[in-house]
């Protein structure tokens, strides 16, 4: 989206539970009400259960008040005139990528979302209003926030523990400024590298995207209740699915290739391969939201060529996800996704509601949704029981982070937020997720006497190594954000050190050659392969390669990328080679390894082509005859050996 502890038998019982229970409530409840209508409404009660909380809110709402708790409007929309949300009574508001107030610092942020909250309690029910953003790799939209690896790089370092850390520290410094609901983690298994979205995920396989779901317990905690605290946030698995299992060519949005494409397959291989992820976050995680995804899904049983919508798409959704697997949380639409369904709006309000859709992510056409749903019910064409176990889902989530009892934002742990504690742990997820692919004659670790040559435009630029999804929704280069780069990372463990960014300055005299190669940032299908990006490497990467490893006897080379790049004809000229991924604000935890500080402990999380034209190409193929395989990293001790 733009701007985008097994549980299973225990909650089967617990559903049925809360079902009777529900049940036995009602003629109670419906007594209990005229009783009532002096002291203050039963939801507002807080020692009474979620369930009950909800049925007596839902029982008062009228059909315009729920269909503005399945609205989700972005910030950018409703900023000039905040009485919108007071008028629609929307549930939810949203800041896409980029879209942040005038003052971005955790004062703002949160000065905004609760003017926005304000609103929203001045709604006769005072429901309070849930707001989204999109930190996939730390709270990545405002300015002095810890930015960690992007997911790639997580998976590299093979280490739950510390994605869950990681995300626990995002928790807490998105919810010091006021959003309480984040649009991650993306638990797609990205089979294509191709795909724009590759750094998004964890790997190809599906095993270890299962162990990194880890990720949604570090957003949400281990129980419902720890939503409630100033330390964890509701987490959405995303994007529900097949996304990064898409055929080449086969997207229809704008001049994308494969982002938002069609996933062929049959049910087995997507059950395995594209599903189980959402399983584990279901089962496992209790994750709270989950989005479908821009893709579509095109079933092999009944012949190639009716692909549906992941948004239109009822088997799934309802069938699959929501009563196969359990899932008892809330569907977010992705970012005017419905607007890709075929028919005209009313038409895809209707086939999206009907399909299983609670909320909808519809930025700039809220006020045009709210009409269009309420008119399809008073039109019969979709049924009050839908539209009320949508507002039950969106409630329930409301209830269980203690919205209601605590609608503005704990600024409490604002000065946590890029602090250093919370650095260095972003600086250890850059280490352990270093991958070292190749290293003759011993050349790393370096020792830090060596006179060091470096090169690259990529060794000292901010913006490139945190990538897409960083400040704004494509990211940009140049100083975006504070932190360390690499090269002033090689500088805090070196006082020889010549950087030329072009390798235009002297070289004799030097004894190790560090060039950083790799890519500037893109995000979504905009960085998909054959829409103006290329796995191959730049002219001028390449020029570089050769200049520096030519002329200095030890010639190291660092890739800062969200996806592997074709490296085969340069791997011979190079001593060492080192996969850096997007490794965000602390780059000194790349020269960390680098100097021997950590050992190299990375693994691929991804299998590395030999050529563009070997994609797709994944670990368990027939014919698999990879640059490097799948799981493969070259292991360094720390300390230094003469």
């Amino acid at each position: 989206m733009r701007h985008p502890h097994s549980r299973v038998i225990a909650t089967r019982i617990g559903r049925s539970l809360v079902a009777l229970a529900t049940i036995a409530a009602l003629p109670s409840a419906i007594a209990a009400q005229p009783a009532q209508a002096d002291g203050p409404p039963a939801y507002l009660n807080a020692r009474l259960s979620t369930s009950a909380r909800v049925s007596d809110l839902l029982g008062r709402m009228t059909l315009e008040e729920k269909v503005g708790q399945m609205t989700q409007a972005e910030r950018g929309a409703i900023d000039g005139d905040r009485d919108q949300i007071t008028a629609l009574a929307l549930g939810s508001v949203l800041s896409g990528g980029g879209s942040v107030p005038a003052d971005n610092t955790p004062s703002g942020w949160a000065d905004m979302v609760d003017a926005y909250q304000s609103k929203a309690l001045a709604t006769r029910l005072k429901i309070p209003l849930l707001y989204g953003v999109d930190s996939v790799h730390g709270h990545n939209n405002l300015v002095g926030a810890t930015v960690f690896p992007h997911n790639i790089g997580l998976g590299a370092t093979r280490d739950p523990r510390l994605v869950k850390e990681a995300e626990q520290i995002t928790a807490v410094e998105t919810k010091a400024t006021g959003p309480q609901w984040v649009f991650a983690p993306c638990v797609c298994v990205s089979r294509d590298l191709r795909w724009g979205r590759t750094y998004e995920s964890f790997g190809e396989d599906p095993r270890l995207v299962k162990e990194m779901a880890v990720a949604i317990e570090g957003f949400q905690g281990r129980h419902k209740r720890d939503m409630a605290t100033n330390r964890h946030v509701l987490a959405t698995a995303k994007h529900f699915a097949g996304d990064g299992d898409t055929v080449f060519g086969s997207s229809t949005s704008g001049t994308y290739t494969i982002d938002q494409g069609v996933t062929v397959t049959d049910r087995k291989t997507f059950a395995k391969i594209d599903l189980s992820p959402y399983v584990t976050a279901v089962h496992r995680y209790g994750v709270g939201s989950i989005m479908p995804s821009f893709s579509s899904v095109d079933w092999t049983e009944d012949g190639v060529g009716n692909p549906v919508k992941m948004s239109a798409h009822k088997e799934l959704l309802t069938d699959v996800l929501k009563k196969k697997i359990g899932f008892d949380g809330f569907l977010i639409s992705d970012w005017e996704a419905i607007h890709q369904i075929p028919g005209d709006y009313a038409t895809q309000v209707r086939t999206s509601v009907n399909a299983g859709m609670d909320m909808f992510m519809e930025p700039y056409s809220a006020p045009q949704f709210v009409q269009t749903l309420i008119a399809e019910v008073k039109a019969g064409r979709v049924p009050m029981a839908r539209i009320d176990d949508a507002v039950r889902r969106i409630l329930t989530a409301k209830f269980e982070m203690g919205l209601f009892e605590h609608p503005y934002t704990d600024r409490g742990l604002a000065p946590s937020i890029g602090s250093p504690r919370h650095r260095a742990v972003a600086r250890e997820a850059v280490a352990k997720s270093q991958v070292l692919l190749k290293n003759s004659r011993r050349a790393l670790p370096l020792r830090g006497n060596e006179r060091i040559y470096v090169a690259g435009v990529n060794a000292d630029d901010m913006g490139n190594q945190a990538g897409g999804w960083t400040v704004t929704w494509q990211g940009s280069s140049g100083d975006i954000i504070p932190g360390t780069t690499i090269l002033e990372g090689i500088k805090q463990n070196s006082s020889h050190v010549t950087y030329s960014a072009d390798a235009s300055a002297p070289m004799s005299g030097n004894d190790v050659g560090i060039v950083v190669v790799g890519e500037t940032p893109y995000a979504e299908g905009v960085g998909d392969v054959g829409n103006g990006h290329t796995l191959n490497l730049s002219d001028a990467d390449k020029a570089n390669i050769d200049k520096v490893c030519a002329a200095i006897r030890t010639c190291v080379v660092l890739d800062v990328a969200g996806r592997p790049q074709i490296v085969t004809d340069q791997l011979s000229a190079m001593d060492a080679f080192v996969m850096s991924w997007l490794p965000g604000s602390e780059g000194a935890g790349v020269a960390d390894v680098l100097f021997g500080k950590r050992p190299f402990t990375g693994r691929l999380p991804v299998t590395w082509p030999r050529s563009e034209a070997q994609e797709p190409i994944n670990i368990g193929d027939r014919a698999y005859r990879p640059l490097f395989p799948y799981g493969y990293g070259l292991r360094t001790r720390t300390g230094h050996h003469h």
